[in-house]
């Protein structure tokens, strides 16, 4: 669980800051400019780990599944090898999605202006400046990629459900609570990232205003990896007290070094 952690943290670390900074760099100095270059190297790399995060978490629901469902046989079916190449396959698969859907996308004509009508270069705001052609033929692309994810999606909500019927058999309260807290809010932002994404990628390019698709990205794009650990770490025992050791350890020895002689 711990190694699938530092991946996910990794790629929620990654997905924020390909977005933000240039955004309020943009900000601070008061243009709203990117170059070409920049703008593929931002969607390559903005696709790539959304894509990486949602292959984690399916592996993530399978790793609890086992745990849970199937707790003898965990260490069996879950050891390191299999941990290393599970993680290897959500990172390797979606640099080839990545690399392929960015490809696809750059590989377009460009028949309008160049002005994109959000604060960063996502997909769906460059496909507005596409001619007819170069659209239809990404959005099969997109609509290849939401199938993928519905299909992860899937595989989610099977492994949860199975687990929540393994959860009412347990007969403590306490531990059907304790499950129950943790599993619903991973649900909760896997449902919420892929509907919202969905939308935003699905749906007909002209059909909503600058302002809603600006609140759906900043939904799909900075909501998850900022929820993501409070639900998978903060909520968890034994990183809240490795984190409160390292905070007091921390100001122990800051106090330390302020202290002086008399």
């Amino acid at each position: 669980m711990y190694f699938f952690l530092i991946n996910l943290s990794i790629l929620d670390l990654g997905s924020i800051s390909v977005t933000i900074p240039k955004s309020i760099a943009n900000s601070f100095m008061n243009t709203k400019l990117i170059s070409y270059s920049g703008c593929v190297t931002e969607v390559f790399l903005f696709m790539f780990l959304i894509s990486a995060d949602l292959a984690l978490l399916t592996v993530m629901a399978y790793d609890r599944y086992v745990a849970i469902c199937h707790p003898l046989h965990y260490e069996r079916v879950m050891n390191r090898g299999a941990c290393v190449q599970m993680a290897a396959s959500a990172w390797i698969s979606s640099i080839i999605y990545s690399a392929l859907h960015t490809g696809n996308t750059f590989a377009s004509t460009f028949c309008e202006d160049n002005t994109v009508d959000q604060f960063f270069c996502e997909i769906p705001q460059l496909l507005k400046l596409t001619c007819y052609d170069s659209y239809l033929s990404e959005a099969g692309f997109i609509v290849f990629g939401a199938c993928l994810g519905l299909g992860c999606f899937v595989f989610i909500i099977v492994s949860y459900v199975q687990m929540f019927k393994t959860v009412l058999r347990i007969p403590s309260e306490q531990g059907r609570h304790k499950a129950f807290s943790t599993c619903l809010p991973r649900l909760i932002v896997v449902t919420m990232f892929l509907s919202i994404s969905c939308f935003s990628y699905l749906k007909p390019t002209s059909s909503s205003t600058s302002g809603l698709d600006l609140l759906v990205a900043v939904l799909y794009s900075m909501v998850p990896p900022v929820m993501n650990p409070i639900i998978y770490s903060m909520r968890n025992k034994k990183i809240k007290n490795a984190v409160k050791k390292m905070i007091g350890w921390r100001l122990f020895t800051k106090n330390k070094r302020t202290v002086s002689l008399p």
